[in-house]
């Protein structure tokens, strides 16, 4: 019985835990959302970390078992972005990407 309720603390704790990660920005940045700063982050970010998980895939896509090096990384990036240009549609560029990806490593 002990098992079951260190469980339950366990997940209260991290249920308690991720709701409050969620709610907190709300609750300090509601009334700030027309600063500046908060503005400039809102535009910025996204691309920010868009372009941060691209070098990251890049330069650390395990083994890279192309014919050409890096060919099966570089392939569904550049797809990945000529849809976004083509179309502007983020969760189709995802999903392309991520199926060519995966067509090629099951090649």
């Amino acid at each position: 019985m002990d098992n079951i309720n260190y469980l339950m603390a366990f997940i209260a704790v991290a249920t308690l835990a991720t709701f409050a990660t969620r709610v907190i920005p709300f609750v300090f940045f509601g009334g700030h959302s027309e600063h500046p700063l908060i503005r400039h982050l809102g535009r910025q970010l996204p691309a920010a970390v868009m372009a941060l998980l691209v070098v990251i895939f890049l330069l650390r896509s395990g083994e890279w078992s192309a014919p050409v090096f890096g060919a099966d990384a570089l392939l569904p990036s550049l797809l990945v972005v000529g849809l976004h240009f083509w179309r502007r549609n983020a969760l189709l560029s995802i999903i392309a990407g991520t199926a060519c990806y995966m067509a090629i490593q099951q090649m």
